[in-house]
């Protein structure tokens, strides 16, 4: 099985309305700086920019 000692916890915050949609993770070591990704979000009821957020 393969190891998640480096994977670490987010969330996906609409840069919009402020709504976490998407709660996933990324590898700390390939990816040291924020994650921003184009997702859809269901309050804005299109694409929009959803910025890298620490998972509760």
């Amino acid at each position: 099985m393969a190891k998640k000692e480096n994977r670490e916890g987010i969330a996906l915050q609409c840069t919009e309305c402020k709504n976490i949609n998407y709660l996933t993770s990324k590898n700390k070591k390939n990816t040291e700086g924020k994650l921003e990704v184009k997702k859809y979000c269901s309050k804005c009821n299109r694409t929009t920019a959803h910025k890298e957020r620490k998972a509760n």
